[in-house]
């Protein structure tokens, strides 16, 4: 999940919240559409302190919050001591070692009240009463049963009575977990489309779908084979011809081999050559499992590009 993190973003936000495009703000604001639209591109331009303070003004946030030193938006240098936040909690927030963001989509979302108010009854023991009141009247039943009627330890009856036994814990173990379940969902879906989301696709279903693009392509069984070598590595195939694919084989594989090396993964860290060529080599084992509805010399065809490509 990500949010605004530079001044550029804000300011677009905050325009996009507005439902205004450059010439509307500039005719509101005073402040030429020029300058509007370079305060939000990426190449960072200073922006003169009194066209902030009219920016600040004109959305209702303070001049920090424009230049992404806060997140509060209205509640603007709001007491802590309003805020009833023990000094652990103060320190957790300010240490950086959770996700605040994430803490804060959590608390406002519309069923985190709820979420509270089960766990506030669960731990202040307020529904344990009525539990026990309702285990004991179950209880008082099933013992009329067996005094009367005398029935045998596998009787369904005595077995639906003892079934109906709620342990508190289990009850509001489950009660809770739905909540949270239902909160963390909606806010998932509301980060999908993130830049720092995991993509809906993965390296299998790519493979899986260049394979079927090829088993679809018109030609001989070794363009076919070009054609999926293309595809994984990126490559245009109408730059390849099969007579001469051979010998541009190395070069290409070499090429990939440099592109592998330069990849960064989401913490910025580069990828090593090996990581790439085994997450390339799960794909193609999940493709190969995936195709085995497929004819044996579909099969076979598939077993003969992954050694190719190894």
């Amino acid at each position: 999940m990500k949010g605004a993190t530079s001044i550029q973003e804000r300011l677009w936000e905050l325009r996009k919240d507005k439902g205004l495009n450059l010439e509307e703000l500039s005719e509101l604001t005073g402040i030429s559409k020029s300058a509007l639209g370079s305060y939000e591109k990426e190449d960072y331009k200073e922006i003169n302190h009194g066209n902030l303070i009219t920016l600040a003004d004109f959305y209702g946030v303070s001049v920090d919050y424009l230049l992404c030193r806060t997140e509060n938006r209205e509640q603007i240098n709001t007491p802590l001591t309003e805020l009833h936040l023990n000094d652990e909690m103060v320190a957790l927030l300010k240490g950086g070692r959770i996700n605040n963001r994430l803490l804060c989509e959590l608390a406002t979302h519309k069923d985190f009240i709820k979420f509270l108010a089960d766990i506030e009854i669960y731990v202040d023991g307020i529904a344990t009463m009525q539990i026990q009141n309702l285990n004991a009247l179950v209880d008082t039943v099933r013992h009329e049963i067996i005094e009367r009627y005398r029935p045998g330890e596998d009787d369904p009856h005595l077995k639906v009575l003892q079934a109906a036994h709620i342990s508190d814990d289990e009850y509001f173990s489950h009660m809770v977990l739905d909540d949270l379940n239902l909160i963390i969902r909606d806010i998932r879906e509301a980060h999908k489309k993130d830049s720092e989301s995991a993509p809906q696709t993965t390296v299998a279903d790519e493979l899986k779908e260049n394979l079927e693009a090829v088993e679809n392509f018109k030609g001989s069984r070794d363009e076919k084979l070009v054609v999926l070598y293309c595809k994984q590595l990126g490559i245009n195939y109408k730059i390849c011809q099969t007579k001469n694919f051979a010998g541009s084989f190395g070069f290409y594989k070499n090429q990939r081999k440099q592109e592998l090396l330069s990849v960064k993964g989401k913490n910025g860290k580069e990828k090593p050559l090996l990581h790439g060529c085994v997450c390339f080599h799960v794909a193609a084992v999940g493709a190969i499992l995936i195709q085995l509805k497929f004819q044996s010399d579909k099969v076979e065809f598939i077993l003969e590009i992954t050694a190719m490509l190894f």
